[in-house]
């Protein structure tokens, strides 16, 4: 018969003045947990500490606990770090996820122009696949899959050492399969075939593949609405990444004429490999040049389809064969802030959220999250 680790939990962080009495089988005490997990309800959901889950939490509160709450308890346990019980906590109730103090000061770590953003001087008009350095900032988030299997199925992009910014829907959205897990971040990738890249007269680095040691969907996304308001997610890195030649971060909109920015008719550039949840098509890095398009006209064409747009929210494109299909789910929608003509750089406008099936439709722009409306929210959620 298994053992069994009695563990006191006292909540302190949600005030609780009292602990709860658990039993959680000591062998799986001794794994780490992974970052995505299956409930014991056959949900997805995020290995997190325990007093970060509030409907857990929530259930220690409870007095007795039932043997049906004790043995929901058990099953629900994803692994133990440093002294915590990991719980895999459902993503539908993410927005309730107990808030954790962060002592930090977000926003000082932020890289600055000239660190970030790096290449609008040479902006590359013409053309549908990038140059082996453009747009360094990309990431592919990789799944691992049943029978041992992996892909990329979604992308993202680096904002500074640490952090890589994506949309929730890769994170928790409805169309992961409950039995994928979202388990790492390649950066520096152009052509995916090829271990090394070159083009014409350069040859880039081997890409690098980083584990995600923590994500943190936006508490108030939902997965099922059609709308995806807060679709946005930030993907903590195991370890810190150099930046190289073919590795660095886009600059967020953080100066104040960029956070009250408007996009119509402003030409933005979309990059990636087309890569979504569920699909997939090109080895190479892609990008199309889309005008974004005024949200009052944008909001008149989703309202025929149920859809209700938020300023939150910006949208692009809308040219028959040019949008978000040469991006990826979670990607970057990216502009160029010229008030300093010497110095332009590349800053992060949006982050690919959802648009017309097929994509690239004519008069149906693509939706994305405007990161702008964020800054607060990243700067308060990452550390050092």
């Amino acid at each position: 018969m298994a053992s069994f680790l009695l563990y006191f939990v006292g909540v302190l962080t949600v005030n609780l003045i009292c602990a709860q009495e658990i039993l959680f089988p000591t062998e799986t005490a001794e794994r780490i947990g992974a970052s995505t997990c299956t409930t014991a309800k056959r949900e997805p959901g995020e290995c997190i500490r325990l007093v970060e889950c509030k409907p857990m939490v929530d259930l220690l509160q409870k007095t007795p606990l039932t043997a049906n709450d004790r043995s929901y308890l058990q099953q629900s346990q994803c692994g133990y770090r440093g002294g915590d019980v990991l719980i895999c906590c459902p993503f539908a109730t993410a927005q309730t996820r107990a808030p954790v103090p962060n002592s930090g000061d977000g926003a000082n770590l932020l890289p600055a122009p000239g660190t970030c953003g790096a290449g609008a001087a040479d902006r590359i008009y013409g053309g549908n696949v990038t140059k082996i350095d453009e747009f360094p900032w990309m990431a592919l988030l990789e799944y691992s899959k049943p029978n041992n299997r992996k892909g990329f199925h979604c992308g993202g992009v680096l904002i500074n050492h640490r952090y890589v910014l994506t949309a929730s829907h890769c994170v928790n959205g409805r169309g992961i399969p409950a039995d994928w897990r979202l388990t790492s971040v390649r950066l520096g990738e152009w052509d995916t075939t090829t271990e090394r890249d070159c083009d014409v007269d350069d040859c880039n680095d081997p890409p690098v593949d980083v584990p995600i040691e923590e994500y943190i969907p936006h508490e108030n996304y939902q997965p099922i609405p059609k709308n995806q308001y807060d679709d946005i997610a930030l993907l903590r890195l195991s370890r810190s990444v150099p930046y190289t030649d073919w590795v660095k971060p886009v600059c967020l909109p953080v100066a104040t004429h960029l956070r009250s920015a408007v996009f119509d008719d402003i030409s933005l550039d979309v990059a990636g490999w087309g890569k979504t949840e569920n699909a997939s098509r090109s080895n190479l890095k892609l990008k199309a040049r889309v005008d974004g398009t005024s949200l009052s006209s944008c909001k008149a064409v989703y309202k025929r389809q149920g859809v209700t747009l938020r300023d939150t929210q910006i949208c692009a494109g809308g040219v028959k064969g040019v949008d978000s299909c040469q991006g990826d789910s979670g990607g970057p929608l990216v502009g160029v802030d010229s008030s300093d003509r010497a110095k332009p750089y590349y800053f992060l406008a949006g982050i690919v959220s959802f648009g017309p099936t097929p994509c690239a439709l004519e008069g149906w722009p693509g939706v994305y999250t405007r990161v702008a409306s964020y800054v607060d929210w990243i700067q308060r959620n990452i550390r050092a």
